[in-house]
């Protein structure tokens, strides 16, 4: 049996504890110190090996693409999409992409139900806006976080969704705070095939805010809260709006 549909087979139906954190998930509790504006290229250190990857598949071309996660030893994708089609990038479509991974030996999950960014549940929205702290409060969404840490442990995984940049998705907006409150490390592999750190990432984001504030940095809780903070004015601006 592949690595993939074991872990499938394991943890589809397991209720259990997210691994190291409570069940209710808070965006972005113990997201990490400051490690100042890290991003790397190549070879991860090999500590962080067993991170878990994110990817947005933007306007690449499938061999573009599939070299990004050829160079990052990507076994699977994990496709984090609640529509999993692409009207530009039609390569890119669930049935299409399926195939060519699988071509190439690369599984391919498609976890939309669970960890996507416009839920069907309406009481993830307010006044049809989509809430975040409330998405990861769903059962559904701790289900999912629970497969990627599973399958994490086994090989190794990339979350994928549309968007280039990791500021403007959920994947890191909603996702990776939850996997990182869970113990798992969070990495984007850019457009250009660098690595950033999720870490790095949030040190952007409260710049993009204007949120750095000197003396705030001084404690771990401190840097907690200017995150959470971030992630709010951010998902205000990217986060999805149903217009019904």
């Amino acid at each position: 049996m592949r690595i993939t549909e074991r872990f499938l087979a394991q943890c589809g139906d397991e209720r259990g504890m997210l691994r190291g954190a409570e069940a209710s998930v808070q965006l972005g509790e113990h997201a990490g110190e400051v490690a100042g504006e890290e991003r790397t290229r190549g070879e991860m250190h090999p500590r962080e090996r067993s991170a878990v990857f994110t990817i947005g598949h933007s306007n690449h071309s499938l061999e573009g693409f599939f070299a990004l996660l050829g160079k990052h030893r990507v076994a699977t994708v994990a496709d984090v999409r609640s529509v999993p089609y692409s009207r530009f990038v039609r390569h890119f479509s669930r049935q299409p992409l399926a195939s060519a991974l699988a071509a190439r030996g690369i599984d391919y999950l498609f976890l939309g139900r669970e960890l996507g960014g416009r839920p069907d549940d309406p009481g993830c929205y307010e006044r049809g806006r989509i809430v975040y702290e409330r998405v990861a409060g769903t059962e559904s969404f701790r289900d999912g976080i629970r497969r990627v840490l599973r399958g994490s442990a086994e090989q190794r995984i990339a979350l994928m969704c549309a968007e280039r940049e990791p500021l403007d998705c959920h994947r890191t907006l909603l996702v990776a705070p939850a996997l990182e409150a869970a113990g798992e490390k969070v990495v984007h592999i850019l457009a250009d095939g660098a690595l950033e750190r999720n870490r790095a990432a949030m040190d952007r984001l409260i710049r993009i805010h204007g949120l750095q504030q000197g003396d705030l940095f001084r404690t771990r809780q401190s840097r907690t809260e200017l995150i959470r903070r971030a992630i709010a004015l951010q998902a205000g601006r990217v986060g999805y709006v149903n217009a019904r």
